[in-house]
Parts: structure tokens; C-alpha cells; sequence
């Protein structure tokens, strides 16, 4: 329940309330134990659309967020590794991070971090096909409304709608070959030394999926979980209680409460 639709049952001002939120949120948070942290994914959201970020790093392995701050740059990374110091660990400790490929969270990465993650790699290669698609269609109306066969995982129908198309030509239908070529490089080789051949851009850190085979598709969850909070209050007004209830709803936290 929204915390202004809970001010006005109980008969209290909502930044009272926040206030108190914050409080015992600080208290709880201070407690978290992260000295088993060691893999790490790590993504940005919005408080609203288009701006005000929120950068939100998660464990892995238990799926929970360890750290939100405002911002999306390397500086966030750097706070993150800062606040590990808090909660008996380190950065040392953390073997692998499955981050965004912003040129700031690689940056971030390199200085304070493991960096790179092949879900990001995957979405930045379908960026690029549908980048092609909307501008070849422009001369070729064929290519209308077939935006979500080419980005998927197709349906029968929609193979068949594949099938039948004249693609020979299409450049969209080229960019398609070398994107499947591409995943099949992450499906088929398992080892670096193959692998490497296949690999030109962003090398080093691509390059880390074939010895850790890890990805950040659980942050999509966490992600989602965040956007239905956004959701359900209508937005936020102040960044700070965004940030305050990602931690209520994604990291298990212990109050003590009075009675």
C-alpha cells in the first residue's frame, strides 16, 4: 500500500512517515552481513521517465539487492565498493559482476569491479537489428510489423511468417544471420581459447562468460519487482524513498521494533 494512502488512514502526514521508514531501514540495513558476497549483478532504473537514476547492485546467488544509490555512472560502483567495508567484506571478495555496457559502468567496473555480461551483450545486438529493420523499412514495406519476429523467440506461426518472406536481400535479414552466429558463439564453445576467435568488441569483458557462465537475468526480476512498486505509488517525488523501498522489498532485512 502506497505510504500517502496509509498516511491518511492512520490520520498521520506521509513525510512523517517516511521519516520513521528511513529510520528503522537505516538501523536494519547497518546489520546486513555481506562477507559471502561474491557475485554481483548490477543495473539502473528510474524514479520517473527518463531521468532521476537509480543504480541498484544485487547478489546473485540469494537475489537480493545489497546496495541502491541515485545516479548511473562509474561513481556508483565506486560507492558501492566503498560501502562493502560496512557490512565485513570487500571488493576483493567479489569474483565475478554481470554489469550494464554503458561506457560508465565500464569504466566503474574496470576500476572497482569484474565487469561485463552476456544478457547486455545479447540486447545491445537486438538494438542494432531493430535499428536496421526500422530504417529498411522505410523502402521496403515488407518488413512492416515483423518488428517482434526478428527480436524473439518465434512462435510457429511467426517461423513460418520468416519462412515466407523475401529476405535474401534484406539487410535486416543479414544483421539477423550474424546475430544468431553470435548467440550460437555463447551456446557452442565453452572454451575461451575457441571462443576468442569469435569475439572482437568489448574482448576482455565478454571474454569472462566463458569461464564464469554468469549472467545478470535475475536482475530483470528484481527490476520488475521495482517497477511494480513505482507503479503502485503513482511515482516518487523524492528519490531517496524509491531507494527506501527497493530495500523494503528486495533485501532481507531484520527490524527491531518496538512492541
Amino acid at each position: 500500500m502506497p505510504v500517502l494512502k496509509i498516511g491518511s488512514l492512520v490520520g498521520e502526514h506521509d513525510t512523517r512517515l517516511w521519516r520513521i521508514i528511513h529510520h528503522h531501514l537505516e538501523e536494519a540495513y547497518a546489520k546486513k552481513d555481506f562477507s559471502s558476497l561474491s557475485l554481483v549483478g548490477c543495473d539502473e532504473t528510474s524514479s520517473k521517465k527518463g531521468h532521476n537514476y537509480v543504480t541498484v547492485f544485487a547478489d546473485l546467488k540469494s537475489r537480493e539487492v545489497v546496495y541502491a544509490t541515485q545516479g548511473k555512472n562509474a561513481e556508483t560502483v565506486k560507492c558501492f565498493a566503498d560501502e562493502l567495508a560496512n557490512h565485513h567484506a570487500s571488493a576483493d571478495q567479489v569474483k565475478e559482476v554481470a554489469i550494464d555496457m554503458s561506457k560508465a559502468f565500464i569504466k566503474g567496473g574496470k576500476d572497482y569491479l569484474p565487469p561485463f555480461n552476456k544478457c547486455h551483450v545479447v540486447k545491445a545486438l537486438n538494438e542494432v537489428q531493430d535499428e536496421v529493420r526500422r530504417i529498411e523499412q522505410r523502402e521496403n514495406p515488407v518488413l512492416r510489423k515483423t518488428r517482434y519476429i526478428w527480436l524473439k523467440n518465434l512462435t510457429a506461426k511467426q517461423k513460418q511468417t520468416l519462412e515466407d518472406l523475401p529476405t535474401k536481400n534484406l539487410k535486416t535479414a543479414k544483421v539477423y544471420q550474424m546475430k544468431l552466429v553470435f548467440q550460437d558463439i555463447y551456446k557452442t564453445y565453452t572454451c575461451p581459447v575457441l571462443a576468442e576467435g569469435a569475439i572482437k568488441n568489448h574482448f576482455t569483458g565478454i571474454m569472462r562468460y566463458f569461464t564464469s557462465g554468469l549472467t545478470s537475468g535475475s536482475m530483470k526480476g528484481i527490476n520488475s519487482r521495482i517497477q511494480n512498486t513505482k507503479r503502485r505509488a503513482r511515482g516518487f517525488r523524492n528519490i531517496n524513498n524509491l531507494i527506501a523501498m527497493i530495500y523494503l522489498e528486495n533485501t532481507n532485512l531484520e527490524f527491531d521494533l518496538p512492541m
